[in-house]
């Protein structure tokens, strides 16, 4: 969910948002910040689709103060919010608004996207891949994370219950927590996590490994060919 408003007070609510209905929030930022780095070298430059918000942006900054960032996302709203969460590594990040054909050539030493691939339409998904793909050097990291669980009867429903209550356990206002069950029935693209890695290596990359199952979330390292 995108706030109302995208001053400093919203940028504080839009962030309590993703702790409340992603599983182990802060620990997988850590996570991707581990995972990259066995690759990416201290001065290293990361590619961030999706990064409106800031709080990837952030997260990575503060924990790699070598590195250099280049975030693209569709939203000007959301990069101005991502200007002013992550503004103290300002020299180091360059926002783009735009899809992933609107980013740098590279080429990057690594790259993610977070939360952002259930927006992607399903006939667009492994253009995009390509393109992240096109932009890495041989070898680089890619970590990719959102919504994926099957897609077959019950078990779909029963997953996006299981998000549902998850969100409304953390306190998520009702009304929002329906609003969500009725975007990932209907509104997001969601694959099977066996259909997200027959894509990844479609796309080519390799060595592909989950890392991260939050519930109906999760997460994957791949390196590019």
């Amino acid at each position: 969910m995108k706030p109302p408003a995208f001053d400093a007070s919203a940028a504080g609510s839009y962030a309590e948002g993703p702790p409340r209905q992603v599983p182990g929030y802060e620990s997988l930022h850590r996570m991707v910040s581990l995972l990259l780095a066995e690759r990416a070298p201290s001065d290293g430059r990361v590619l961030v689709l999706g990064a409106g918000g800031g709080q990837e942006l952030r997260a990575l900054a503060d924990a790699h103060p070598g590195w250099w960032f280049d975030g693209v996302d569709p939203s000007a709203e959301m990069l101005e919010l991502a200007r002013q969460v992550a503004g103290s590594h300002a020299e180091r990040i360059r926002l783009h608004q735009g899809l992933i054909s609107d980013a740098p050539d590279g080429p990057y030493d690594a790259a993610t996207s977070i939360l952002t691939f259930h927006f992607i339409a399903h006939d667009q998904r492994l253009d995009t891949l390509n393109q992240i793909r096109s932009r890495l050097k041989s070898g680089a990291p890619f970590i990719l994370v959102h919504l994926s669980f099957p897609q077959t009867e019950p078990e779909r429903s029963i997953w996006i219950a299981r998000h549902v209550a998850y969100g409304r356990s953390n306190g998520t206002d009702p009304a929002l927590a329906e609003s969500a069950r009725q975007a990932i029935g209907s509104r997001l693209t969601i694959l099977s996590p066996e259909d997200e890695v027959a894509m990844l290596h479609q796309a080519g990359f390799s060595d592909v490994s989950l890392f991260y199952a939050g519930l109906s979330i999760k997460g994957w390292i791949a390196y590019a060919e």
